[in-house]
């Protein structure tokens, strides 16, 4: 009678199946197949664009001024007009720049600033890069008299 054995796996199949099982979550989670780690679910669709956009306690409405359509992997300068909740343009301001992908859990690729302020409101944005396709935010902190508040723009690339 031919009874067959069980065969055990090694140490280096088990550590080869390891490394593959490791190699093949890094490869869903870069590629963005994974469900978003901060919990945020894609917005309607007529969240999405240059806007106006109110800050979240309405002390402000920024609108992205874009001369050329966004696009992936390069560098590109945006202005951002602000104007306070009568519609005045908020002059001296100090805008911080943040954002990232949420439904991918990372930041933003580069550290974007404001680096001139242009006048009736308007602020240039340099070094923004977005580095794939997807929903973006765009986070604006605000802060100048009327106070401090932040804005965010959700960008389809």
């Amino acid at each position: 009678m031919n009874h067959a054995t069980p065969q055990r796996a090694t140490a280096p199949k088990l550590l080869r199946r390891f490394l593959v099982a490791v190699g093949a979550l890094a490869t869903i989670v870069a590629c963005g197949h994974a469900p978003a780690h901060d919990g945020k679910h894609r917005p309607a669709a007529n969240e999405f664009g240059s806007g106006p956009r109110a800050s979240v306690s309405q002390l402000y409405v920024a609108t992205l001024q874009v001369g050329e359509p966004l696009r992936k992997r390069r560098l590109q300068t945006v202005s951002v007009r602000v104007v306070d909740a009568a519609g005045r343009p908020v002059e001296h301001a100090t805008i911080a720049v943040g954002g990232g992908m949420p439904e991918h859990g990372h930041g933003l690729p580069t550290q974007p600033r404001v680096s001139r302020m242009l006048g009736n409101g308007v602020y240039e944005i340099d070094g923004l890069r977005f580095n794939m396709s997807g929903w973006w935010e765009l986070e604006l902190a605000i802060q100048a008299e009327a106070g401090t508040d932040t804005v965010t723009f959700n960008l389809d690339l």
